[in-house]
């Protein structure tokens, strides 16, 4: 039987970090009350704190999770004897929601001190006959809140479906449409609180249409929540490599609040600037509990993060995206995982032999990762289509083709990007593949970003951050 080795115990450097980290994030969020509030300090105090919890409760609750049978062993590695925890994920979701939950009064704190009678309104005068009658609450922004609520209840949603698949290993077909309903408080609040459901169409076909904007009523909800099944279900199927389900994450987290900056850095005041300050203040302590995780799930990995953190990831993207009003902008940084997705259509929807796992295959002899195949019976070759579409993707390098000397196919590469990048780059080390991935997610993300906010130009009269285009 396999052995179960798990340290528990926090070295001495680690234990002095995190408490120097965690005392120093308490000390700024108790000095934010001595202004209005500062809710970005706040927020970002909180990730602190994020990051300290997750990191020492991943490492003290992992021989729980392994005694509980949430426990696999890492099949790419040569010495896989040992027991690693499963569904590790799990704990830096309910950390992430508890602290979203901890920094509710903070974005609020100048708005409670003023619809608050009597105590605690500095520098604030009011009338007698609004001190009379207690709190002010027609002014509290109960839009913002709700916003705010909606999120928290579609994270806690997902986070649920993500620890029941772990748990009880869901079927595809049957997990694939719960991200909708766990979207349906975010487009009730959009609904509400925004309502737009008009695009802005092309330069060039505006004569055409003889309109600038061109609504598209419900279909714009059912655009929504086909992406909310999308984001969470595209981390899920981008994975199968210590580390790539994480810093993938945090690549395209980071690359959001980098476009939030965008709005918040500007000579004036911008009309979006709330709704990426919204975004921030979710993306920052979504970074703190993942860089916690991923130093634990990076090569060689010592945990599992499981399908929670995939879903729950994707489904904060989805939250800062529909109630941030950019969604578009989220599609483009999510290139690898669209290309992912319908380059692995074949196998998901049966036209190609699907396996259970589709991981890369690891070569014991050479300690390197190689594409895994799918294997093919003489008696059960492709439809001739199938067949031809097939070489036709070898001829375009997007497949690696084993073929008989009676040119009978024995054997393909799984359709994932994973392999696909084995297939270009040849065997690697695990490390240097996850390296090369969330390279090239980045590198595309900014590329995106700057489709966005320059290329769009050419086509759109002007771009959200209010820069004209030159025709």
């Amino acid at each position: 039987m396999p052995a179960t080795v798990q340290s528990t115990d926090l070295s001495r450097a680690e234990t002095l970090y995190l408490t120097g980290l965690a005392l120093v994030c308490v000390a700024v969020l108790v000095r934010t009350f001595e202004g209005e509030g500062e809710p970005l300090v706040a927020s970002l105090a909180l990730s602190g704190i994020a990051f300290s919890a997750s990191y020492a409760m991943i490492r003290w609750l992992g021989p729980v999770f392994i005694k509980a049978g949430l426990k696999g062993r890492d099949l790419s590695k040569v010495n896989n004897s040992h027991y690693i925890p499963e569904c590790m994920g799990g704990i830096c979701a309910i950390v992430y929601l508890l602290t979203i939950i901890v920094f509710i009064p903070f974005p609020f704190f100048k708005d409670i001190v003023v619809a608050t009678s009597g105590g605690g309104n500095r520098d604030v005068v009011m009338n007698v006959e609004f001190v009379q009658q207690g709190r002010l609450l027609h002014k509290f922004p109960h839009s913002k809140l709700a916003s705010y609520l909606s999120a928290i209840i579609s994270l806690q949603s997902i986070t649920l479906l993500g620890i029941g698949d772990d748990l009880f290993d869901i079927r595809w077909r049957h997990k694939f449409f719960i991200p909708a309903f766990a979207s349906i408080p975010l487009l009730v609040i959009y609904f509400i609180d925004f309502g737009v459901t008009s695009i802005v169409l092309p330069t060039f076909l505006q004569p055409y249409i003889g309109r600038e904007l061109f609504d598209l009523g419900f279909l714009y909800y059912g655009y929504m929540s086909a992406f909310s099944i999308f984001s969470p279900n595209s981390i899920n199927i981008f994975a199968g490599i210590n580390g790539i389900e994480v810093s993938q994450s945090i690549v395209i987290a980071l690359l959001l609040a980098f476009n939030d900056a965008l709005y918040l850095f500007t000579p004036y005041p911008h009309p979006a600037t709330d709704s990426h300050l919204f975004s921030l203040y979710l993306l920052l302590p979504f970074l703190g509990v993942s860089f916690a995780l991923l130093i634990h799930n990076w090569y060689p990995a010592r945990v599992f993060v499981g399908d929670t953190y995939c879903y729950f990831a994707g489904m904060v993207f989805v939250v800062v995206s529909i109630l941030g009003h950019f969604s578009k902008t989220l599609i483009l940084l999510l290139i690898p995982q669209i290309f992912n997705f319908v380059y692995s259509m074949p196998q998901l929807f049966g036209l190609i032999p699907c396996p259970r796992h589709r991981l890369p295959h690891f070569n014991a002899r050479t300690g390197l990762l190689e594409p895994s195949v799918t294997k093919w019976e003489k008696d059960k070759q492709p439809r001739p289509v199938i067949a031809k579409a097939v070489r036709l993707l070898v001829q375009l390098k997007l497949l690696q083709l084993k073929e008989d000397e009676q040119g009978l196919i024995e054997e393909t590469s799984n359709f994932t990007i994973i392999n696909l990048w084995l297939v270009w780059r040849g065997p690697m080390r695990e490390d240097r593949l996850a390296t090369e991935l969330t390279v090239m997610q980045a590198c595309l993300g900014l590329f995106g970003l700057f489709v966005r906010h320059r290329l769009a130009l050419l086509i759109f009269r002007e771009d959200n951050w209010n820069i004209r285009s030159a025709v």
